[in-house]
């Protein structure tokens, strides 16, 4: 199983609401940058993929806040695939303190795998064994 390190990453000020605190829509945009990040790490890039015709339509996501990130504070945001199949992959996410760990938000996206030539659900095993293998042998 390959590691795969979270994305650090630092809380902008234009991210904030009129509390001080980051917007809850921005941690679905985190979720999205966590998982460019994997595919990085993974080898298979997502820029790769689109090239190849695949896309990762998003079918579902949930988002639950636990405490606030402010302005300035540096985040860990872990991705990690939990469920894996031809035509489907679910990944989870963990928006934690970079300092001290503290659990900020945890996440969840549910993906089909897209083929963009032909407008419609591929199975990713046929279409990208490469990127299914990869997928497969970081699960957790």
């Amino acid at each position: 199983m390959k590691l795969i390190k979270p994305l650090i990453r630092k809380a902008n000020y234009y991210e904030t609401d009129q509390m001080g605190i980051i917007h809850h829509s921005n941690y679905i945009r985190w979720f999205e940058e966590a998982r460019v990040d994997f595919m990085e790490q993974v080898g298979f890039g997502y820029d790769k993929s689109v090239l190849k015709g695949i896309d990762f339509a998003l079918t579902g996501l949930s988002c639950e806040y636990k405490s606030m990130v402010r302005f300035g504070e540096t985040v860990q945001i872990k991705a990690s695939i939990t469920a894996l199949t031809n035509a489907r992959m679910y990944v989870t996410y963990e928006v934690r303190d970079y300092k001290t760990g503290e659990l900020h938000t945890t996440g969840e996206t549910r993906h089909c795998f897209w083929d963009s030539e032909r407008k419609r659900p591929v199975s990713l095993k046929k279409a990208l064994p490469e990127l299914y293998n990869l997928f497969k042998n970081t699960m957790v």
